[in-house]
């Protein structure tokens, strides 16, 4: 009902304001609340920590329910042998595990349960950057209503061309760089880049695109001319090893030549000797 009365109030103040303004024309937008969020790397990394808390109160609430259900079998099993003060002291503890574990299964995912009130903390923060980033597109380019496409409100229609989430979300990214400027150029820059027209802002990111392919090409020379520079400087290396191999082969050659002409002096001598004795 709220939906509808909503729905109502809305088509009500666009059919108003499209009479009011029929020279100029409405300009209506609307974002995507859900692409913005999945596209904010802080909200995908926490959304993982989430789920992973998730998993461990699931598996916490399926292990005191095997407990419960435990109890319960043994119970069953054994109740024919146990006294009837027995079987309702086991009964009661039953009762006690059955109430821990829905107080636990509300604690956690309840309505006010920690699941609820992470998601909402997770989400907050985004939600009011958004809609004050909103507020300022909405002034700055005139537009007469923007709509959340992943809220209740029904769209039977949307042309992509007014859809202004990656515009929002680029304002987000900027305002993470802002935070992150390093010194005052960069943010003179990024003010700059704000200031753009939608016209200028394409032409921008066009030459942007221009300017990284071209880096891309120079690098991709430049990775070539250094590949063949290291394989150049490589056979330059096997040569001068093989050259340094041939000398000390040569080398070693001469002095084993010499050694053995030393030796046939040296016995040559003692046989001269043994002679003359």
């Amino acid at each position: 009902m709220k939906t509808r009365k909503f729905l109502f109030f809305a088509i009500t103040l666009f059919c108003f304001s499209f009479l009011t303004n029929a020279q100029r024309g409405v300009r209506i937008g609307y974002i995507d609340m859900e692409y913005i969020l999945e596209s904010v790397p802080e909200y995908r990394e926490a959304t993982v920590q989430l789920e992973g808390k998730v998993q461990r109160w699931k598996q916490d609430v399926e292990k005191r329910q095997m407990e419960i259900d435990q109890m319960k079998l043994n119970l069953a099993n054994e109740r024919v042998l146990l006294t009837k003060e027995l079987i309702t002291e086991r009964e009661e503890d039953i009762h006690i595990k059955e109430d821990e574990l829905l107080q636990y299964q509300q604690a956690r995912f309840g309505p006010n349960g920690d699941l609820m009130i992470q998601r909402r903390q997770l989400v907050q923060p985004i939600q009011d950057q958004v809609f004050n980033i909103v507020q300022e597109v909405a002034e700055n380019r005139k537009y007469d209503f923007i709509f959340d496409k992943s809220a209740d409100v029904v769209m039977l229609f949307a042309a992509k061309r007014n859809d202004i989430s990656d515009l929002v979300l680029r304002s987000i990214e900027r305002a993470g760089r802002r935070v992150q400027a390093l010194d005052k150029k960069e943010q003179r820059e990024i003010e700059r880049e704000e200031k753009l027209s939608p016209e200028k802002e394409e032409a921008q990111s066009e030459r942007q695109a221009e300017m990284e392919k071209k880096q891309e090409e120079r690098e991709k020379v430049m990775e070539e001319k250094l590949s063949e520079r290291e394989a150049m400087m490589e056979q330059r290396k096997n040569e001068r090893d093989s050259i340094r191999d041939a000398k000390k082969r040569e080398y070693e050659a001469r002095r084993q030549q010499m050694l053995e002409e030393r030796e046939r002096r040296r016995d040559s001598i003692l046989d001269a000797r043994q002679k003359r004795n």
